[in-house]
């Protein structure tokens, strides 16, 4: 019995991604199709790997980390060392991500306290209230808000 195999649009379609990408994973060494003719053919080892490629880009890993994690499936060693690599990398991602994480919180607090002063601001002025310069308007309230969080 033959092994059950792919076409290159069974897979663009199966995973959504364009024929050009696994071309793209294949030049770049991630898949091994062999050949019929002209037409590239996939196994289910192929697939797995393409899966997993998939995975790793979404989790934001580089084609050359996946490459690594990918390869070390080979070593013979009950995929103890991919494994091992496969967390290390994860945790080093995780720990990037929370930091990211941490920077946009931040980045998004700012942002409301910024939208918060020109809302205010601009309300006041269109009111028709007498109101300093933005530049100043702006600093007595960023003063005012340091104060409170002290």
């Amino acid at each position: 019995m033959s092994e059950k195999t792919f076409t290159i649009t069974d897979l663009s379609h199966e995973f959504k991604v364009t024929a050009r990408a696994i071309r793209f994973y294949e030049d770049k060494g991630l898949l091994h199709p062999s050949r019929q003719g002209m037409n590239r053919v996939y196994t289910k080892r192929d697939r797995a790997r393409l899966i997993l490629i998939l995975r790793g880009k979404r989790l934001g890993f580089s084609l050359a980390e996946i490459r690594e994690m990918i390869n070390l499936y080979d070593l013979g060693d009950g995929q103890t060392e991919q494994l091992r690599v496969t967390l290390k990398r994860s945790v080093d991602r995780l720990k990037a991500l929370e930091a990211q994480r941490r920077d946009i919180d931040a980045a998004i607090g700012e942002l409301h306290r910024s939208v918060g002063i020109l809302e205010e601001y601009l309300g006041l002025k269109e009111r028709g209230a007498k109101v300093p310069n933005i530049d100043d308007f702006v600093k007595t309230r960023s003063d005012a808000m340091l104060s409170v969080a002290e």
